[in-house]
């Protein structure tokens, strides 16, 4: 992941890529931070789940910050690593990424470490594959 004053997004393929739609804002014209969250977390429930090979539940989200805002029309990337795996759980490390509808120049807008559980068809974890 990217170093916190770097602003050159992952290299890495994104995990999600999404454009920020009028629907998805607050009353001040910047999308709310629970719809970036939730991409966030797609993103990294698509990497949880292709570690484990099956079913993962999201668990914890620690470290999340708001760094800047994303506003409409904002093309917002999604980036993860796999920091740690144990038994039954991963850590995966996220960041969002926005670009501006004309522009160029990306800035990382959120970062967050997510937590994951491998689960069995019934709910309960299991061991990773």
């Amino acid at each position: 992941m990217s170093e916190l004053g770097s602003e050159r997004p992952p290299e890495s393929v994104p995990l999600v890529r999404v454009i920020a739609m009028p629907a998805d804002t607050n009353a001040n014209g910047d999308i709310f931070g629970g719809w970036l969250m939730s991409q966030m977390d797609l993103a990294a429930g698509s990497m949880a789940q292709r570690a484990a090979r099956g079913r993962c539940a999201t668990v914890a989200v620690d470290a999340m910050s708001f760094l800047r805002p994303v506003k409409v029309g904002d093309e917002v990337s999604v980036y993860g690593e796999l920091l740690s795996t144990g038994r039954t759980s991963m850590k995966i490390a996220i960041e969002a990424w926005r670009r501006a509808r004309m522009g160029s120049e990306e800035f990382r807008v959120t970062k967050a470490v997510f937590t994951f559980v491998a689960i069995d068809d019934e709910g309960r974890p299991r061991t990773l594959a």
